[in-house]
């Protein structure tokens, strides 16, 4: 059975204003979000709380005519002050179990998981989706584990029924296969944000997933 989430995760932009090459966040998420980007997560480790509210504010009320999830990385306190749709976190931040007491019900939670201990560990958690990070090594998070690779990937899909985001180094090239092993979404943050047209970009990483055969 297909879960709820899956399509939702497919085509996943995580947000990197360093990769922005100048222009503004706003206009890559819209052209992204237009090119077919089916969730946004909004990842801000420097900014101040207030900026960082005011900007998860911003990109929610961009993504809501288009019924796009707005997901925000590690803080809570954000998350609920925005109204966002789900919260990602990392082996580091917040235990899971607690952060579910204290978001909404309809908040989903997605978590980072750096090997497959940590995948079988998920399995008595309140999780929705989990972030195979990295699947390859990235220059955009230089604070990672080992690389999953293709085999880690299908190590992991073995473990678990949740929804499986791969996250690191992806681009059109590895995109494809990526699929194959396994993963349900494709966590995408240079080869979009730093993409000439994140429009396209995001098109063609759209037109990876299939539409299933009629009966």
């Amino acid at each position: 059975m297909r879960h709820p989430l899956a399509d939702a995760l497919r085509v996943y932009l995580v947000t990197d204003q360093a990769s922005l090459r100048g222009r503004a966040l706003a206009d890559v998420v819209l052209a992204a979000v237009q090119g077919g980007v089916s969730c946004v997560q909004l990842r801000e480790k420097a900014l101040p709380t207030r900026d960082f509210v005011a900007l998860a504010l911003a990109v929610k009320n961009l993504l809501a005519p288009f019924d796009v999830p707005l997901i925000i990385n590690d803080r809570l306190d954000v998350a609920l002050a925005c109204g966002a749709q789900g919260v990602h976190l990392g082996q580091s931040d917040m235990p899971v179990a607690l952060a579910r007491q204290l978001l909404p019900a309809e908040v989903f939670i997605g978590l980072s998981v750096e090997n497959l201990s940590d995948v079988a560990r998920a399995a008595g958690q309140p999780v929705d989706y989990l972030g195979i990070s990295p699947v390859y090594a990235t220059p955009t998070k230089t604070d990672t584990a080992a690389p999953w690779g293709l085999a880690g990937l299908r190590q992991a899909r073995a473990l678990t029924t949740l929804p499986l985001v791969a996250i690191g180094g992806i681009h059109q090239g590895n995109a494809a296969e990526l699929l194959q092993a396994g993963a349900d979404g494709l966590a995408v943050v240079s080869a979009i944000c730093s993409a000439a047209d994140p429009g396209v970009a995001a098109q063609s990483f759209k037109n990876l997933f299939r539409a299933p055969a009629s009966p």
